[in-house]
């Protein structure tokens, strides 16, 4: 059953609304709207249930929002920074377990960055949370290139450029064919490492992008 279908449901009274149920909403109304649609109100009436249903699962509105961005935090930075640390045979393959964010939106949603950062233009609290954020996810991927033994400055820009490059790219919306994206991965992975992936570094690589960019998915 898809969402509308149950919230349809719930709208006739057949079920109750879950924790799961207000959370999903209420971060789809975050990133479509903005936090100032994030009411209590409208969301109830969109579940098809009472104010009273929300306040058995939060304690209020800021409570809600806070969960929000602590979901958003261990999500899209979670696994940035979970990518970054794994162990890895070389720099090539490190680089790769990142670009894996950069493919699957349930390790790595633009869109809910997007609306994070938008939202941090009218508190200063958020503001300081995304630039907390944006500090961690460059500093694991830093740490990555330091163990392959790129010096100090040097990781710290690659890592920088790596990062922020792919922030640039959803910045920008910018839609490519995922075939024109794995044309382009052994050149990226020269630019960001410095190195030469080996074709089968390439093969995984694309082999893991159709995966989970599969129509199943």
């Amino acid at each position: 059953m898809d969402k509308t279908a149950k919230r349809q449901i719930a709208a006739n009274g057949n079920i109750k609304a879950t924790r799961e149920d207000w959370l999903e909403l209420a971060l789809e109304t975050l990133i479509s709207d903005g936090v100032e649609s994030v009411r209590v109100l409208s969301l109830g009436q969109k579940l098809g249930v009472s104010r009273s249903s929300f306040y058995w699962y939060f304690q209020s509105r800021q409570d809600l929002l806070d969960q929000l961005l602590t979901y958003w935090r261990e999500t899209n930075t979670h696994f940035i920074i979970d990518r970054a640390s794994r162990p890895s045979a070389t720099i090539i393959r490190g680089v790769m377990s990142v670009f894996e964010c950069w493919l699957d939106v349930r390790l790595f949603d633009p869109r809910l960055d997007f609306a994070i950062r938008a939202w941090a233009r009218q508190s200063d609290s958020v503001r300081k949370r995304i630039d907390q954020a944006d500090d961690e996810r460059v500093a694991a991927i830093r740490d990555m290139f330091l163990r392959h033994g790129y010096a100090p400055d040097d990781a710290f820009v690659r890592a920088r450029v790596l990062y922020f490059m792919q922030i640039g790219y959803y910045s920008l919306e910018l839609h490519e064919p995922l075939d024109n994206r794995l044309s382009l991965v052994a050149a990226y992975l020269r630019s960001f490492t410095g190195q030469e992936p080996t074709d089968k570094d390439i093969a995984d690589f694309a082999a893991y992008a159709r995966s989970v960019n599969s129509p199943q998915k």
